[in-house]
Formats: C-alpha cells, sequence, structure tokens
C-alpha cells in the first residue's frame, strides 16, 4: 500500500473516526484504526470501531497501490496533528513487515502496524427500514433532546434517546429520571422507500454517545441537506455522501414518558427567555455552592419573579424578572444546571412556565403555536 493526501485533511478524518476508538479495547486491534487504499476510486478510507459506535470517513488522495492496514490511532493521530501542513504526506507499508512509513517535508517516521484481517467488519444494515432523512431536522431534533438523557450506566435504557418514526415525523425524547425533553417535528422524512410507516409506527432507542457523533458527522454533511437511515436487528447506519455512522440498539422498553407529562395546569407565568437565562446565570454563581439549587417565587400583584439562592456560610443573592401571571402567589425549587440546559434548546423570546404544585412536574414551553417542545422538570424538594 502507498498513497500521498493532504496532512490537513488526513488529520481531520483521524480526529473523526478516534472517537469510534475503544479507551479500553477487549483486543489490541481495537485501539487501532482501519486504513483502506483504493486505486480505483482514488480514495483514502479510515475506520474506527469500538464494537458499539462505528465511524467511516474518506478523502481523496494519490494512491500509488491499494491495501489495508491498521494503525495505533493515538500515536499515529498525533504524529499526523504536528507534521507540517504546507506538503503532502507520503504514507506506505509492505506485506512483508509490520510497520507502517510516514514521509513529510520535515521527517520520516515508522509506526507500528498490524493486519487489516483482523479488524472487525462495520455492521451494514442490508435490509429493514430505509429512510432518507432531512439533516438539519434531524440534527435539531437531537439537539433538542441529547443532554436530557442519563449517564447513569445502570440505568442503561435512559442513556439513550428514544426515535419515534410516525408517517413523515419524528418525536425524540430523553430523560434521566429528574427531567424529560421532548421535540415532535414535521417533515423530517423526505423519503421512505418501501413505505413501511404507512401502517406502523419504528420506534427505537440510540445510545446518546452514538447520537452525539451522529450529530457532529451530519454538521459536517456536504450532500444536499439529507442523509440515508436503516435500522435492523439491533443495529442502526447513518450514511451520508462520505461518511458512515454505526449504532448497536439499546434493548429495552423506554419508559412511557407521556403519561409524566400532566395535561392540565392550575399555574402559567409568561416570562422572557434571555432575563430568565441571565438571572439563573449570575445566581448560579452561588447556587453551585450548595447543590445547584434556586427558589422562585411568584408575586402576582407587582407581576415580579424573584430568583434566589442560599449557599448557606458562604452567601445568598436574589434576582427579580418580569412576569405576566395571574394566580396565587407561590414558591418552588429547581436545579439551576437543569432550567439553563432546558432554557438554551427553547429559541422563542419568551417561554411559558406551567405548574400545579411546588411538588409536581413542571413544564416549560416556546411562547407560540408549534407546541412542539416539550420540558419537563422535577422540583426539589424545598424545607420550611
Amino acid at each position: 500500500m502507498k498513497f500521498i493526501c493532504s496532512q490537513t485533511e488526513l488529520n481531520s478524518a483521524l480526529q473523526l473516526v478516534s472517537r469510534a476508538v475503544a479507551s479500553r479495547p477487549t483486543h489490541p486491534v481495537l485501539a487501532n484504526i482501519l486504513l483502506t487504499a483504493d486505486a480505483g476510486t482514488g480514495k483514502l478510507r479510515l475506520t474506527g470501531f469500538d464494537l458499539n459506535l462505528g465511524i467511516q470517513t474518506s478523502l481523496a488522495a494519490s494512491i500509488e497501490n491499494s491495501g489495508a492496514i491498521t494503525v495505533p490511532a493515538k500515536l499515529f493521530g498525533e504524529i499526523i496533528s504536528k507534521l507540517s501542513n504546507d506538503s503532502p504526506i507520503t504514507i506506505s507499508s509492505d506485506e512483508s513487515e509490520d510497520l507502517v512509513h510516514l514521509i513529510s517535508k520535515s521527517g520520516t517516521y515508522q509506526v507500528r502496524s498490524m493486519s487489516a484481517d483482523d479488524f472487525p467488519d462495520l455492521p451494514m444494515v442490508e435490509n429493514g427500514l430505509s429512510l432518507k432523512v432531512n439533516s438539519i431536522s434531524f440534527a435539531n431534533s437531537l439537539r433538542a433532546t441529547l443532554f436530557a438523557s442519563s449517564s447513569d450506566e445502570a440505568k442503561q435504557i435512559l442513556t439513550g434517546v428514544n426515535l419515534s418514526f410516525d408517517g413523515t415525523s419524528l418525536k425524540t425524547a430523553a430523560t434521566d429520571g429528574h427531567r424529560l425533553a421532548i421535540l415532535k417535528l414535521k417533515d423530517v422524512i423526505i423519503d421512505d422507500k418501501d413505505h413501511q410507516l404507512s401502517n406502523q409506527n419504528i420506534e427505537i432507542t440510540i445510545p446518546s454517545r452514538s447520537l452525539r457523533e451522529v450529530e457532529r458527522f451530519i454538521s459536517n454533511c456536504k450532500s444536499d441537506n439529507e442523509i440515508t437511515f436503516f435500522y435492523d436487528r439491533g443495529q442502526a447506519v447513518f450514511i451520508s455522501a462520505d461518511q458512515i455512522v454505526t449504532t448497536r440498539i439499546l434493548e429495552g422498553n423506554y419508559p412511557n414518558y407521556n403519561q409524566l407529562v400532566p395535561q392540565d395546569f392550575a399555574n402559567t407565568l409568561e416570562l422572557d427567555r434571555n432575563d430568565f437565562i441571565s438571572a439563573l446565570d449570575r445566581i448560579s454563581v452561588l447556587a453551585e455552592q450548595h447543590n445547584n439549587v434556586v427558589r422562585i417565587s411568584t408575586n402576582q400583584e407587582s407581576q415580579i419573579l424573584n430568583i434566589t439562592a442560599d449557599a448557606q456560610d458562604l452567601g445568598s443573592g436574589s434576582e427579580s424578572i418580569p412576569i405576566k401571571y395571574n394566580g396565587n402567589d407561590l414558591q418552588i425549587a429547581f436545579n439551576s444546571k437543569y432550567l439553563l440546559d432546558g432554557l438554551r434548546i427553547i429559541q422563542t423570546d419568551t417561554i411559558l412556565l406551567k405548574f400545579n404544585a411546588p411538588t409536581t412536574p413542571a413544564i416549560f414551553t416556546p411562547n407560540n403555536q408549534n407546541n412542539n417542545f416539550i420540558y419537563l422538570v422535577m422540583p426539589v424538594q424545598m424545607r420550611s
């Protein structure tokens, strides 16, 4: 195998696929990246795969001899990143030795390699569900929900985002048990090739780690605003013009989150989103010193929302912002980080806060007619 390529393009590709390399590999080859040079297409393909998440990308190269080899992801990536970007890199390997040779403007390097035959094949879906998805809408649905998923591996099903396909619509939802984010978007499905969504809904839960890579790869898509999505037998595959992301599907039933959302509310506040975020940002300096708890209390007469935090022996603070509210004055407490995470997703100038009591779920929604995003947060129980 022998090829010449751009240092800049190779470095970018290595950074991308390295995110799918196992940090604690169960086999030495899983710490490597697969390099595949194809003289017929003039492409160099790079693959990282930890048996759960796989990322593959390609770049143009001048290929003298086709071939495939694996190289240590960390070492190889660090060497390439430090080479000069104002001249191409020549990379070659010989079947008679387990070394990859690099020649650049400033020097030469040799890196120990392993056979490509030892590298596991990326799982590809040949049958099952096949859809073309609007990449911008799909990325928005991930961005609006990923943050609310759990990081607790003991609750594995909650470490993913639940995707529900229905006709041309997509509903995504994520929860960690303390908060819940739901977004429903129409016209996400561009092409249902075999009309598989005509008579049934498809619901799957994909690990958040994998979907973060899907979101990154969508943001770099060079195709015309669509990606191809395949799903079958516990595996999902996302494909654009020159990138592939594969991921396993989480097993088990996702909680029936629709039951958690109250249908009616006794209290509804309208407030300026930016004012609320700014006030929370400032008060969080104190809240972070004591469990991130902030208290908000309404004053119906003055139409003011008071936001306070008490860091016990360290200090306390308060902020006030105008609101529109008709109801009884009351006080409710939240985790400030949870509030800020959700509020930064909402894009409208004003938001609605709906709740029934200081101990029941509160809902934040955009103040518009779409009503397609719901952010539920459980209040923090306050001591008298």
